[in-house]
């Protein structure tokens, strides 16, 4: 089996070398750019399986570059973007970015993404999942409710009954915040009282090591600071 090809895009050098060197010792195939402009022509000129992207570059931008990358090609795209740029991960998402890493990285956080994305990529078989009756899709994470299971970028993933129910209850409503009574009413079908709200968030917690890559820095399952839980809304 050939191995992936990933197109690493950065202006600056020594990061381009640096994560060439460790994707490399994973046994892809790397190809770099240092700039927009060159990322395009690399990606017309050569197959490429996944993209790492930064998004402040000259000539032309990361996010300017996925744009046109969107127009033709759903191959993974994951930004490269430093903690300051909030508004630059929200932006690279709603973009059509499939993921995206905080500067300065966890090496084995970004090998691990980067599996997890062509993981998903060749699962799917090079396109988006599309929602079924039986299946509840957001992103990389799919529930299953034949088989009450979830599938976490191509991988299942065992969950039990009560865990199964709080992800059923937040995938049903992306983006709708849930106070920890209103979960527990409806999951566990009792009145809640002042103590429900520890026993949500253990299993919340459960529920993010199974799903999550880094369940500290959770993608899927967020927490509403004052006010609850809500699943956050992907493509």
């Amino acid at each position: 089996m050939d191995a992936e090809t990933i197109l690493v895009v950065d202006d600056n050098r020594e990061i381009v070398y640096s994560l060439g060197k460790l994707l490399e010792y994973e046994g892809y195939h790397v190809l770099k750019a240092y700039d927009g402009m060159e990322a395009l022509d690399v990606l017309q000129a050569h197959h490429v399986d996944l993209i790492l992207l930064d998004v402040m570059m000259p000539r032309l931008n990361g996010l300017s570059a996925l744009m046109k990358i969107r127009e033709t090609n759903k191959i993974p795209v994951i930004i490269l973007s430093a903690k300051t740029e909030e508004s630059d991960k929200v932006s690279g998402l709603i973009m059509g970015a499939d993921d995206y890493i905080s500067k300065p990285y966890n090496t084995a956080e970004l090998v691990a993404r980067v599996k997890a994305q062509l993981r998903r990529y060749h699962t799917w078989g090079g396109s988006a999942p599309k929602q079924e009756a039986d299946k509840l899709v957001n992103g990389g994470l799919v529930l299953d409710k034949t088989r009450c299971i979830a599938i976490v970028d191509g991988t299942e993933v065992r969950l039990t009954a009560t865990e199964y129910r709080i992800l059923l209850l937040l995938m049903e409503h992306p983006g709708q915040v849930f106070p920890a009574e209103q979960i527990y009413e409806r999951v566990w079908n009792e009145l809640a009282d002042y103590t429900v709200e520890n026993t949500v968030m253990v299993h919340i917690r459960h529920i993010r090591e199974k799903t999550e890559i880094d369940p500290r820095n959770p993608k899927y399952v967020k927490v509403v600071w004052g006010i609850g839980y809500k699943m956050e809304k992907y493509s």
